[in-house]
């Protein structure tokens, strides 16, 4: 089971660094910065299941982050979880209205901003939890490691399902070769982006139905998505 990638954005070191730790110790990838120039980039460069933002810190601000991650299709998809001593009705509205999926005040315990986070994830993966994920005709239990369609199993290898299961992770979105690269196969593998075809052809084969749609769809010049 890969772990969820959180991006973590806060302007205090210390609370930054309390923060990286307690999630790193939960078992999720942690980037973490206190620049918001910074969090845009990294953002860029492999993007985030999740994403803890400070309203006010170094560089472009939490509130322009937020505006920018949203306009950005790579980002658009990804919870953003606002932190902010700003308390003021109107403040929280406009993180809400900027694109902040929750807002928490400072100060806070880090168990609750935890239990909102583990929250959210089990709303956009499933499987992290160890449920059942459904995502149209296909069913796929984490737990039993068993893929069904149309109530029939499947049949997959390793590759494909690991390839299958990070599909359904985020159904409709489109991800290029590279993304699945290192989604599936980790960013230190060597392998070659024609892989990615090749068990994208297998993958194929190992869920198609007689009669039935193939659910994988190939997204010319940007890459594959699995539509439900």
């Amino acid at each position: 089971m890969s772990a969820a990638k959180l991006l973590l954005v806060e302007d205090d070191p210390s609370l930054l660094e309390l923060l990286e730790f307690r999630f790193t110790s939960e078992g999720y990838s942690v980037r973490a910065t206190t620049d918001g120039d910074e969090a845009l980039m990294l953002a860029a460069e492999d993007t985030p299941d999740l994403v803890i933002l400070d309203w006010m810190i170094e560089g472009t601000s939490g509130i322009e982050v937020c505006r920018r991650l949203r306009r950005d299709k790579a980002t658009a998809h990804v919870p953003i979880i606002m932190l902010t001593a700003r308390e003021a009705e109107d403040d929280r509205i406009r993180g809400l209205d900027t694109g902040a999926d929750d807002y928490v005040t400072k100060p806070f315990s880090p168990r609750e901003l935890m239990a909102r986070v583990a929250a959210v994830m089990r709303r956009i993966r499933p499987a992290l939890a160890g449920e059942t994920v459904q995502v149209g005709e296909i069913a796929l239990d984490p737990v039993a490691h068993r893929v069904t369609r149309r109530g029939q199993t499947l049949h997959l290898g390793p590759t494909e399902y690991r390839l299958l299961k990070f599909f359904m992770e985020s159904p409709g979105r489109v991800f290029s070769r590279g993304q699945l690269l290192d989604g599936v196969w980790g960013n230190d593998s060597d392998i070659e982006l024609r892989t990615v075809d090749v068990h994208i052809r297998r993958l194929r084969q190992a869920i198609a139905l007689e009669g039935g749609r193939d659910p994988v769809r190939t997204v010319r010049g940007a890459g594959y998505s699995l539509e439900g």
